[in-house]
């Protein structure tokens, strides 16, 4: 055995890289994480991995590590079925001729050369020509030695190994240690693939669900034609304020809060759609049933976004964005300081928007007039964090 291999515990190094590669999803970072191992441990002058690539049909070269002149390129070069050293591996009468199934070192193939001519009595041409070109492939890429990576029979990826810095023979512990860590390599690549397969899907089904929302959102402005542009103005200020509040910290939201803010905002008035136009366009003071029915629309808003699956910030800013800080407005169902903080962002948007718009009973305050408002009434009708945010965001002129 070499000694760069006399202090390698091959079998806990093996544990140690299959723990390590079923956690990571990303296939690009999964092999280039096991080809520097491969560099880095095994104190090899250069290793890269050839990868199936399922949209263009074929085997590219996509990593590559070690020393510099030594290695090849990432991806300088692609492999299809035809080429011999894929054909090695992939095809089944080929796979035969391997002295190891599970690899094959360069200094194999003299070896194979001969055998097969002994059992075609001398007539292996074809099989010696392949080999040949099998060799020649290899020298081309600096490597001593391949090691495919199958999953569930199909040629996943080949792994290429260079010289070891001693230029000594890879002993056999080696090459089943190669085989061994490709195989797990080939099923982490695998279930990588399959997730990245799924976020793009999902970031697919994503932006079809998005643009379904803009356009369940902007079927209340077809309803309500005093309310074209609110509901995008009000998103756009939700965000600012949501984002100024991170800035000044008064408030750490994860990313995912800003989705369910953005969907909420857009979604707001939803329930407007069930209020009879004869209350929406009224022009004067709504009677008192009037106004109880207008104030369903927030329930009715969350009861018609309920098959969605939407996040519970996106149902409470709907729901609730009619609920004054203090537990006043509707529905009344939370105390004092309770109101869920998407709903309170939503409100002061909401708020600041219908006093800066005309509507058909008034005309629209100005901005300053409005931020006055919002500042009386904090701590009562309104989130003390958000009023803060909308009035910094109104001096640097963001308003």
């Amino acid at each position: 055995m070499s000694p760069s291999s006399n202090n390698i515990d091959f079998k806990k190094e093996l544990e140690a890289a299959s723990k390590s590669m079923i956690m990571i999803h990303d296939p690009k970072l999964l092999i280039k994480l096991i080809v520097r191992m491969i560099v880095r441990k095994l104190s090899i002058k250069h290793a890269a991995m050839i990868l199936f690539d399922a949209s263009i049909n074929a085997y590219v070269l996509s990593i590559s590590r070690g020393m510099t002149g030594i290695k090849v390129p990432s991806g300088f070069t692609r492999f299809s079925e035809d080429s011999p050293i894929i054909k090695l591996f992939k095809d089944r009468n080929y796979r035969l001729f391997t002295v190891n199934r599970n690899a094959i070192v360069s200094d194999d193939i003299n070896q194979l050369v001969w055998r097969e001519s002994l059992m075609c009595n001398g007539n292996g041409r074809e099989i010696k020509e392949f080999l040949y070109k099998v060799e020649q492939q290899m020298q081309m890429l600096n490597t001593v030695a391949c090691v495919p990576a199958y999953y569930r029979d199909k040629l996943m990826a080949i792994l290429l190994l260079g010289e070891k810095h001693d230029e000594s023979r890879f002993e056999q512990e080696e090459l089943n240690f190669f085989a061994a860590l490709a195989s797990d390599a080939a099923m982490a690549i695998r279930n990588a693939q399959l997730f990245e397969g799924l976020k793009r899907e999902s970031e697919k089904n994503r932006k079809q669900f998005i643009q379904t929302i803009i356009v369940l959102g902007s079927a209340i402005e077809a309803k309500d034609v005093y309310t074209h542009g609110h509901t995008e103005r009000v998103t756009r200020l939700a965000l600012d304020i949501a984002r100024q509040m991170v800035a000044n910290n008064s408030m750490d939201f994860p990313e995912t809060f800003f989705d369910s803010l953005y969907i909420a905002s857009l979604l707001h008035d939803i329930g407007k759609i069930g209020i009879p136009e004869s209350i929406l366009h009224k022009h004067g003071k709504l009677t008192e049933e009037e106004y109880e029915i207008m104030k369903e629309h927030p329930v009715r808003g969350a009861e018609m976004v309920q098959p969605l699956s939407l996040s519970q910030e996106c149902i409470e800013g709907i729901k609730y964005h009619h609920v004054g800080y203090d537990g006043s407005g509707y529905p009344k169902v939370f105390g004092p300081g309770e109101i869920p903080i998407s709903a309170a962002i939503v409100a002061v948007a909401d708020a600041f928007d219908a006093m800066t718009s005309d509507r058909p009973y008034r005309k629209a305050m100005a901005k300053a007039t409005a931020i006055k408002e919002l500042e009386t009434h904090s701590g009562t009708q309104f989130h003390p964090f958000v009023v803060q945010a909308i009035l910094e965001l109104y001096r640097k002129g963001a308003v």
